[in-house]
């Protein structure tokens, strides 16, 4: 009598299409090119070296918070306050550096360790009152916002730091966050770079270190992560702080590369780092996604934001661009997942 032999998933030979399927960048990647390819032969501009460096600056601020948010979302958590901590910190060096005469070092240094700290509160707060991160990082987003307005305001008379240009030193920080260099005629900004090694590290971190499969375990499983020893308290308050230095590390970038910075720097940001997420592959639900993906997803937003200038549309189109790609995004997302379990 015949005996079917079953084999075992974990040995069995995966085609390539499987593999491709089983990226959750693998769609961002498809979508960022075929977007370039539409602007590039819709438009005079798109795909010059000046024209690709605008898109590159818009989208690499983006793109910093996109994989630092994809990096919670695989962890299974929000945070909504993370664009009003980029203009909370450029706030904190403007005005302890022109209005206190404070080393410019040192304030940058406080808004750090500001920031850190608003993104560990975060975590302690989700992780022992057991609130969704949804509503506790939305009420620190509506503190933020506060402080940033009434605050600075008191603070100065103005909701808006001028003159950091004369600040002293103010060259040194400057050569770091807010400098460019020439390639082929177009102005490359540091935030590129920086957009680059986050973007590095973060996929080092989730495919390569124990960290990496922490974030995983603790977004798809929680309580199973807990029984097998997983620190979950450390690893979320982890993220939360990540995602907050982030939010400092863009506000540097943003505050060095124009010398000024508003009291709303940031807000309303914070769905475009979830969208940018999504669409690179993130699911709602925790425990699957990819950094690059995430990188890929704001290099999208990054191209159609500035595609749409460049094409003489009317720019309100974006927004109806960024809901449709959401919705795309998780209906691709959905049917990629079950494509790949399903295909041999």
């Amino acid at each position: 009598m015949a005996t079917a032999t079953v084999v075992d998933e974990r040995v069995a030979r995966t085609s390539s299409l499987t593999k491709v399927l089983k990226r959750p960048e693998s769609g961002a990647l498809v979508a960022a090119i075929v977007i370039f390819a539409f602007f590039a032969t819709t438009t005079d501009t798109f795909a010059t070296a000046s024209g690709a460096s605008t898109w590159l600056r818009g989208a690499s601020t983006i793109g910093i918070m996109a994989v630092a948010v994809a990096l919670l979302m695989i962890g299974g958590e929000f945070d909504l306050s993370a664009g009003a901590i980029t203009g909370f910190t450029g706030l904190v060096v403007g005005v302890l550096t022109t209005e206190y005469g404070l080393n410019i070092w040192a304030a940058i240094l406080v808004s750090l360790v500001l920031a850190l700290a608003i993104g560990a509160l975060n975590g302690i707060l989700v992780m022992k009152t057991g609130l969704p991160s949804f509503i506790v990082t939305l009420g620190t987003f509506f503190v933020l916002q506060g402080v940033d307005l009434a605050g600075t305001k008191a603070l100065i008379g103005q909701v808006a730091i001028q003159g950091m240009a004369e600040v002293p030193f103010y060259d040194q920080p400057k050569a770091i966050f807010g400098s460019s260099v020439d390639i082929l005629g177009g102005a490359v900004y540091a935030s590129v770079f920086w957009w680059i090694a986050v973007t590095a590290i973060a996929t080092w971190v989730l495919l390569r270190t124990r960290a990496g499969n922490w974030i995983f375990a603790v977004g798809g499983a929680q309580v199973s992560a807990r029984q097998v020893g997983v620190p979950v308290l450390k690893a979320k308050v982890g993220l939360f702080m990540t995602t907050a230095g982030a939010g400092w590390l863009v506000g540097m970038l943003l505050l060095f590369t124009t010398s000024t910075v508003q009291s709303n720097t940031g807000v309303g940001q914070e769905f475009i780092y979830i969208i940018c997420a999504v669409v690179g592959g993130c699911l709602l639900t925790g425990g699957y996604g990819s950094a690059i993906g995430a990188a890929f997803g704001a290099l999208i937003y990054g191209m159609v934001n500035q595609g749409i200038v460049y094409s003489g549309w009317d720019n309100n189109w974006l927004r109806a661009f960024l809901g449709a790609m959401l919705l795309g995004a998780v209906l691709l997302n959905e049917w990629v997942r079950k494509r790949a379990e399903t295909t041999r």
